[in-house]
């Protein structure tokens, strides 16, 4: 029988070599190559359309403009590609306007392919856990996430997949869920979305009347008005400014209630605003002062 020969050993594979990192800004990868920190020039950015999220000018922001002249962008941005052959900033809207304003041409940006849902989800996500959020801009990016999940939800029932045929219920959970919040907590945020601007901005507190006072108005009267239709809506924001004042709960609520009857117009406004708010104040007294008056026996109640 003829001896086997002795197997040859395969010759130990090469160590890939470490990439030598750029001297200076390097072109953006586009899809398929891998993730890493990219420095793109800011005329090839351009803000996530329709974001909810504002970027206010004021001493903050001038100071952080002082910060990124001195020492530049310390955490990249979140981009992905667009189809002018720019890059759309998804998470990193300050850090952009905070390089213009500094004179700094390229930002640091990190470019992932994210569908239109998974981009909107980083934005909301990265904005509400990072910094401080105003009522309207969370009503608005509660209403996106919403949005692109029931999008999401009609695409894949039309796939054939395993959905729920509630779709409100299971995006309104859903929202709820990663944003910590109740499911009645979502809806009301959102119905503030359907506020004509002027009011929305009263939401804020940003208005100023004609008084010279800020003009703002409370989150749950707030959420009665925003069910009244907007032409009604533009009559009740003139009164606000009018009186000086906004509307109490009982106040928006006797308007909700007039404006689906049909019987409110521009003289009920004015006659409702002009009325003597009747809200009782409510006083929360700690169960140990309580004790000190009616014993451990007693209950709040």
């Amino acid at each position: 029988a003829k001896k086997a020969e002795p197997k040859k050993e395969a010759p130990a594979p090469e160590k890939p070599k470490e990439p030598e990192k750029p001297a200076g800004p390097v072109a953006a990868p586009r899809s398929g190559e891998p993730e890493q920190i990219v420095h793109i020039n800011l005329s090839e950015l351009h803000a996530f359309k329709n974001h909810p999220f504002n970027v206010e000018k004021n001493a903050k922001f001038m100071a952080f403009v002082s910060s990124i002249r001195a020492q530049g962008v310390t955490q990249p941005a979140i981009v992905r590609p667009d189809d002018k052959g720019g890059y759309e900033i998804i998470s990193g809207h300050r850090r952009d306007a905070g390089s213009i304003e500094a004179g700094i041409p390229y930002t640091p940006c990190i470019i992932r392919a994210l569908t239109d849902e998974q981009a909107i989800q980083q934005m909301v996500e990265d904005n509400v856990n990072n910094r401080e959020v105003s009522t309207m801009e969370l009503a608005k990016a509660l209403k996106m996430q919403l949005e692109a999940i029931k999008h999401q939800g009609a695409r894949e029932a039309l796939e054939g997949q395993n959905f729920s045929t509630d779709v409100d219920k299971r995006s309104n959970e859903v929202i709820a869920e990663r944003n910590g919040m109740s499911v009645k907590q979502v809806q009301r945020h959102i119905a503030l979305t359907r506020l004509i601007p002027p009011l929305q901005d009263m939401v804020d507190g940003k208005t100023v009347g004609s008084g010279g006072k800020p003009l703002k108005i409370a989150f749950t009267p707030a959420v009665e008005l925003s069910y009244i239709k907007p032409k009604n809506q533009r009559y009740i924001a003139v009164a606000i400014d009018a009186q000086q004042s906004a509307p109490s709960l009982s106040q928006a609520q006797r308007m909700r209630k007039l404006d689906q009857e049909n019987m409110l117009n521009g003289d009920v406004i004015d006659g409702i605003m002009l009325e003597e708010k009747k809200e009782v104040d409510k006083v929360i007294i700690s169960g140990m002062e309580l004790e000190k008056y009616f014993g451990k026996e007693k209950t709040p109640q």
